[in-house]
């Protein structure tokens, strides 16, 4: 991986000739994706790339790589849990690789067919497509994105197959420090800045302090008061799901946490999670990354 690409500068005489080599080398060709589970729909040519996880169709349609957020341009976000995350603090200025992610995304499929796969909800509130889209040569944009350390994950709820796939590209491009991962921007948040925050979507890593069940709802604390700091609560109904994928919640405790999602404010700074797949055990001690952690990042190499 070029040296510039790892610590994230990207000056525009520069970024063409890389991505060129980088998209076209022989060691990416193909990214193993097989979509199982996921339903096939009707593909089409990319004519346009509107942003780093947003393409147009030869036929019209606009499709988001769902499963993915790279870094946002002006204009194009809502605001929104169910739709584009927004800047934190009220930053209105593009986040830092924007441009480089759009120029990314543009190498890898600008006038080249691809396939499109669905696993749940398929449009998002705006019409567009929500796909795993891969090219007739196997490339995976979500992988290659994320692998390339310009995207990170942003799951939901009803969008889940991949999602695992998805983190073991990021953890490798994480530790590797490539793209966004060597910006502080895009650092996760501790939980005693997380106040800072509410309103956004964010990654916040920490160590959980108590667990709480309290009528069938699980409360993980990360600070010394429940009533002000940084919570992560889990609602009854989707209790069932964490225990079939995480075991029992109550085990969190003193466990090291990466948790992402949008921070709103319930007795301070709080994630609700709505699908096991927005947290990751990391460890006893921070990013110390569990063995089930290291073995999905080894098959994302």
């Amino acid at each position: 991986m070029a040296r510039w690409l790892r610590k994230g500068v990207f000056p525009a005489a520069i970024v063409a000739a890389q991505l060129f080599l980088l998209t076209r080398n022989a060691a990416w060709a193909g990214d193993g994706f097989l979509p199982r589970g996921l339903t096939a729909g009707h593909g089409g040519r990319v004519v346009a790339v509107v942003d780093g996880d947003t393409l147009r169709l030869d036929d019209g349609r606009t499709v988001r790589l769902a499963g993915i957020q790279a870094p946002q341009l002006p204009g194009v976000r809502d605001g929104g849990p169910r739709g584009r995350a927004r800047a934190p603090r009220g930053d209105v200025a593009p986040w830092p690789l924007a441009d480089a992610a759009k120029k990314a995304l543009a190498a890898l499929a600008q006038g080249k067919f691809f396939a499109l796969y669905f696993a749940g909800r398929r449009r998002d509130r705006y019409g567009h497509l929500l796909a795993q889209v891969v090219g007739r040569d196997g490339v995976w944009l979500q992988g290659r994105m994320l692998a390339l350390g310009l995207a990170r994950v942003y799951p939901f709820a009803d969008n889940r197959t991949v999602t695992k796939t998805l983190y073991a590209r990021e953890r490798v491009a994480r530790a590797a420090r490539r793209g966004i991962w060597a910006q502080a921007f895009y650092a996760p948040r501790r939980p005693d800045t997380a106040q800072a925050d509410i309103g956004s979507f964010q990654v916040v890593e920490g160590r959980v302090r108590a667990v709480a069940v309290v009528r069938g709802t699980a409360y993980l604390n990360f600070g010394v008061n429940w009533r002000n700091d940084f919570t992560v609560k889990i609602p009854k109904k989707a209790l069932k799901k964490y225990h079939d994928v995480h075991g029992d919640p109550l085990t969190l405790k003193d466990r090291t946490v990466r948790v992402r999602g949008w921070i709103g404010s319930e007795n301070g700074p709080m994630i609700v999670l709505t699908h096991p797949e927005a947290l990751e055990v990391v460890g006893v001690g921070p990013h110390e990354e569990t063995k089930a952690n290291k073995k999905e990042t080894d098959k994302g190499r």
